[in-house]
């Protein structure tokens, strides 16, 4: 790695967020995969997608109910 290079990086790029820096490498992920025109999507666009299926759920609950299924002998 060149110094330049590394230079770039310890001063634009370490101090960022990790979330940003992830970003910034499927930036240019893409870019070098020759993807540009392509829409540029991102995991943390996921975020709370489906939520409503858990409302009124006790997790607790849902976990012991789960291995009490796991335990079951299979029919």
């Amino acid at each position: 790695m060149s110094s330049n290079t590394k230079n770039i990086y310890d001063e634009y790029i370490r101090p960022l967020p990790r979330e940003q820096q992830l970003l910034l490498l499927n930036l240019l992920q893409t870019e070098l995969n020759g993807e540009e025109n392509q829409p540029q999507r991102s995991i943390i666009e996921l975020h709370g997608l489906g939520k409503e299926i858990w409302q009124g759920i006790d997790p607790k609950d849902y976990v012991t109910r789960l291995r009490e299924e796991w335990d079951e002998p299979a029919r």
